[in-house]
């Protein structure tokens, strides 16, 4: 009887049990937000230190890449000038220039840009506007998406079984435009297609219901509003086509020509190839590393100007729907 009763939470009513209720939650809201506090200060640690690593990565590669780009522009001092750049080639570093090089260069982009553009923009046109949505689409679309990966020496076995022999090619340039054209070909298909499904679908309609058929719907409505992706994604496969030595190694592609190709049957000479095998004669002749260096100058200066022709391209015409 003595033993002290003590009531169930239960049990109590009133100002007692609102209370107690109300001490329960303000006591887990306490808990609650002390962990919440200690999970956003580990989110910001870790945050913190993502940022640091990525930015110290970044920092380690333009490093890396301006010790490149210093080395190359003092070995091209003294090298690089308006003779290097008319003269032909020779095996006497002092009168040995880069027209032959330049002027195959663009001889092979001459194959290789339209080749890619009208191949590419035709396989994305079919493949988003035509093929339905079914098992033969999806093997072409996995089997292009698997090209992309490819080495470029495979594509250089290509078209030295494919267009130098069977067809009787050679090393010429129409051969190694091809073979270019199937390297950066992945590249223009799935830059198209990107530009084609980014045309919203209201300007698709809105030509069907004035009665424009499907041909006409895209050669008008689709193709100039998906214009400026599909002209990016080329100048960026032919900047990557430009500057690609292993199929032309592969091709057998010479690299001491004095005359100056006039066809496209013609044999040439490419600045990759040119820079491959002056960078390899440097033991031989410690000269050809400067004419080497001078030669990247040149190529380098090719590509920044096609990315920019391409970002300038992107801004013209760009539209906003």
């Amino acid at each position: 009887m003595n033993a002290k009763f003590k009531p169930d939470s239960n049990q109590l009513s009133g100002p007692t049990r609102h209370g107690s209720e109300r001490g329960d939650r303000i006591s887990a809201s306490y808990f609650s937000s002390v962990a919440a506090r200690r999970r956003m200060k580990r989110r910001v640690v870790l945050n913190y230190t993502a940022r640091g690593v990525f930015l110290l990565v970044t920092l380690l590669a333009l490093l890396v890449l301006a010790i490149l780009i210093y080395q190359i522009i003092k070995d091209s001092i003294g090298w690089l000038d308006l003779k290097f750049l008319t003269n032909n080639l020779s095996i006497f570093p002092e009168r040995a220039g880069i027209k032959g090089p330049i002027i195959g260069s663009l001889l092979l982009m001459a194959v290789v840009i339209p080749v890619t553009a009208l191949l590419g923009v035709a396989t994305a046109i079919f493949l988003e506007e035509f093929a339905g949505k079914g098992r033969i689409q999806s093997i072409i679309q996995t089997n292009i998406s698997n090209l992309a990966g490819v080495p470029s020496v495979i594509f250089g076995l290509l078209g030295l079984a494919v267009f130098s022999r069977a067809l009787g090619l050679g090393s010429s340039i129409l051969a190694g435009g091809l073979t270019m054209s199937l390297l950066v070909l992945p590249i223009v298909v799935v830059s198209a297609q990107e530009a084609i499904r980014a045309v919203p679908g209201y300007l698709r309609e809105a030509s069907y219901a004035l009665g424009a058929t499907k041909w006409t719907t895209i050669r008008r409505v689709v193709l100039p509003a998906a214009l400026p992706g599909i002209l990016t994604g080329t100048i960026f496969a032919v900047s990557r086509a430009i500057g690609e030595t292993a199929p032309l190694v592969v091709l057998g592609i010479p690299t001491l020509i004095m005359k100056i190709p006039a066809s496209l049957f013609d044999d040439f000479t490419a600045l990759p190839i040119q820079i491959y095998y002056w960078t390899l004669d440097t033991v031989l002749t410690p000269e050809y590393a400067n004419l080497a260096a001078a030669a990247i100058i040149v190529l380098m200066t090719m590509l920044i100007l096609l990315n920019s022709i391409a970002i300038v391209i992107r801004n013209k015409f760009q539209r906003k729907f």
